[in-house]
């Protein structure tokens, strides 16, 4: 009886809790659903301006849903991708930057939608968690990374004289190092399974593909170890003579 005296409070108040959180989600749609455009509008502004953008995003989707050729419908759709990019919303927000694409082609913010697709893609290929902890998960799938750094390119092509044009490039280069080391993490899972054959050919890719990462003197090592184990004396012979030349310190080196 005693613990039931104790369990009955604490399920009345997290029952209270909830209805109370009902209530306000309501209160907050009725809110919602009596504001104009314009009140719509600095309500968004302001829960920008706080830093709650999954807030500012409810907003806006609301108003862009009610208001699709307002005035400020482009600016509505422009800030909605940016709130969908601050809350993490990834789906959200590459859905709003390609219905955008697709509608106004020729507007003058294209060059800012395709900069925010790229950033959204390469927020998406990062894992939080792992970056605070020191983690480094190179042999993830950077399905994503390669989005990005694909979005960075069209715009750069598209766009050369963006302000955002630079930091693309920087960004590419950045994705260039992600990419070779993913290859790099599955060069070494074949080197452990002892397929060599799909090892060379991995670090050849990091060599052909990525000639400016910073995952070259690791392609070559492997590729020298591969050659080693296949008995391919020539092709050895010809990746040592390239990293003895580019990386003359490597412990390859004897």
């Amino acid at each position: 009886m005693k613990s039931t005296r104790f369990i009955l409070p604490v399920l009345l108040g997290a029952a209270i809790s909830l209805s109370g959180c009902s209530s306000s989600s309501d209160e907050e749609k009725l809110a919602l659903a009596n504001m104009g455009a314009q009140q719509l509008y600095e309500r968004a502004k302001q829960s920008m301006a706080a830093g709650n953008f999954s807030n500012a995003a409810e907003t806006l989707s609301v108003l862009d849903s009610r208001y699709p050729f307002g005035p400020l419908s482009h600016q509505v759709q422009l800030d909605l991708i940016y709130s969908y990019y601050k809350a993490s919303k990834t789906d959200e927000a590459l859905a709003t930057i390609d219905r955008f694409l697709r509608l106004n082609p020729n507007h003058s913010d294209v060059d800012y939608v395709r900069y925010m697709r790229g950033l959204t893609n390469m927020d998406a290929d990062n894992n939080l968690f792992q970056d605070l902890m020191g983690i480094d998960r190179a042999d993830r799938d950077p399905e994503k990374s390669r989005e990005a750094f694909n979005d960075f390119r069209k715009l750069i092509e598209e766009h050369p004289d963006s302000k955002y044009a630079a930091d693309a490039h920087k960004r590419m280069v950045h994705i260039k190092n992600r990419l070779a080391r993913y290859e790099i993490a599955i060069a070494r899972f074949y080197m452990r399974r002892q397929a060599y054959v799909a090892a060379a050919n991995r670090g050849r890719y990091v060599i052909e593909h990525y000639p400016n990462s910073d995952q070259v003197q690791q392609a070559l090592e492997i590729m020298v170890s591969s050659y080693e184990e296949l008995g391919l004396e020539e092709l050895k012979q010809n990746a040592l003579k390239t990293l003895k030349l580019n990386y003359p310190d490597s412990d390859f080196i004897s």
